[in-house]
Parts: structure tokens; C-alpha cells; sequence
């Protein structure tokens, strides 16, 4: 199998968690004891993943600092600078497309603002199959989306409906055709996956496990109370 390499997307401005990000980039708030993004480190090379691309923008050079090279966490970590600015930041899509070449023709994207027990073992694992470029994991809807995301159906794929939606985990399995025919620049990556799912493309499937968007300080405590718990990362 092609080596995979991990995307953690962490450029985002963490505006929901000021002021604590007014001087810290979100990935580097602590949780459970040390800074967010080193739980994703941990859990990615106890998967076996050897190589992470973390994009940078608002105070990316404190995360550049903090983490250097990876060779703690027995990964080689690279950096796709997108800015020094949050306002330069280039969303989800525009991020990976900048990275592209960096990624490989498969990779795992992680939404560097949740928690989870995902196996990142078993995602990596999974077969894309010709027509679905694309693995998403589905949790169920928190009480801040309560309408969902995406739909799946009883075969795995995907479906752009109302009604029986799931949510998107901020973690997913991707091929590089999804990008590749992308103008670089700022874009969201919702309106991409919803232009695949109409075209009949997408796959995913539904994590019935723990899963916390740690965006704002509500959850942030919520996070922290989970690992207090002895829930940690395995």
C-alpha cells in the first residue's frame, strides 16, 4: 500500500475561543494537560502514519516552533505556510490544494479542533474505490448542528438530503483528484464535497464513538473533562 500522509489542518483563526487565541494558536490551547494538536501527533504515529503537513497562517510560527520537525512523536513533520495572518488563511479547500504536492495521491485530512476516538488505523485502511475519491467520517449531530451535514445511504455513499443527515467529523480519507483541477486560492471545502456527492461520488461511514468539536470554551471544558475521565487517546 502507498505510504498515507496526514494533513492536520490548523490555520484557522479560533475566533469562538477568545481571547485564549489572541496571542495562542488554537492547536497550541491545552486539553487534558498539553496543547491540542499534540493529541493528533500522538494518535497519528500510533497509527503508523510516518508524515504529517500541518498549514500554518495565525500565529503559525508559535506551532513551527513548538513542534519543529516531529522527531519526538517519531513523525517528519512539513509546514505549508499560508500566511502570517488569520485573514490569509485559505480555508479548508485552498489549503489542501495548496499543499497538494506535499500530500500524495491519498491522504488523511484532521480537523485540527476535535477529539475523537476515531481509529485512524482503520480509516487509513480503507480501499477508495474507483468513483468515490473521497471517505468521510460521519458523527451524530451535536446540539450546535443539529441539522447535519451529509446523508449516507445503506451502500456508504453519500448523499446531498435533509431530514436523516449526519455530521461531518473534520476527519476523512481523500485521493488527490478531488483537488487536483481546483484554481488555487481561498476556498471552503463544503461546496466541493457537495459538487462530488451530486455527481454520485463520496463515501463514508458513521462513527458511533466520541467525538467533540473543541471550538469553543464550552467544549473546550467538555474536552477536558473527557480526558479527566481516563478516556484518553489510545
Amino acid at each position: 500500500m502507498t505510504e498515507t500522509t496526514a494533513m492536520i489542518l490548523a490555520a484557522g483563526r479560533g475566533g469562538r475561543l477568545r481571547p485564549l487565541t489572541d496571542h495562542t494558536p488554537k492547536p497550541l490551547v491545552e486539553v487534558g494537560g498539553k496543547p491540542l494538536i499534540e493529541h493528533h501527533l500522538e494518535r497519528l504515529a500510533a497509527a503508523s502514519i510516518e508524515r504529517v503537513v500541518i498549514n500554518l497562517a495565525h500565529l503559525g510560527e508559535q506551532i513551527r516552533e513548538h513542534l519543529g520537525d516531529g522527531a519526538r512523536w517519531g513523525l517528519r513533520i512539513e509546514y505549508s505556510v499560508e500566511g502570517t495572518r488569520a485573514e490569509q488563511a485559505l480555508e479548508t479547500a485552498g489549503g489542501i490544494r495548496q499543499a497538494l504536492a506535499r500530500l500524495g495521491p491519498r491522504f488523511l485530512i484532521v480537523n485540527g479542533d476535535v477529539l475523537s476516538d476515531i481509529d485512524y488505523s482503520a480509516l487509513v485502511a480503507h480501499t477508495l474505490p474507483a468513483g468515490c475519491p473521497f471517505h468521510l467520517v460521519l458523527v451524530d449531530n451535536p446540539p450546535h448542528n443539529p441539522a447535519g451535514d451529509f446523508a449516507l445511504d445503506h451502500e456508504g455513499r453519500l448523499r446531498n438530503e435533509t431530514g436523516k443527515a449526519l455530521t461531518y467529523a473534520g476527519i476523512g480519507l481523500f485521493g488527490e483528484a478531488l483537488f487536483r483541477a481546483l484554481p488555487p486560492g481561498r476556498r471552503p471545502l463544503g461546496p466541493v464535497l457537495r459538487a462530488a456527492i451530486a455527481r454520485g461520488q463520496g463515501c463514508a461511514h458513521h462513527h458511533r464513538g466520541v467525538w467533540l468539536d473543541v471550538g469553543t470554551p464550552e467544549r473546550l471544558a467538555a474536552a477536558d473533562r473527557w480526558l479527566a475521565q481516563g478516556l484518553r487517546d489510545q
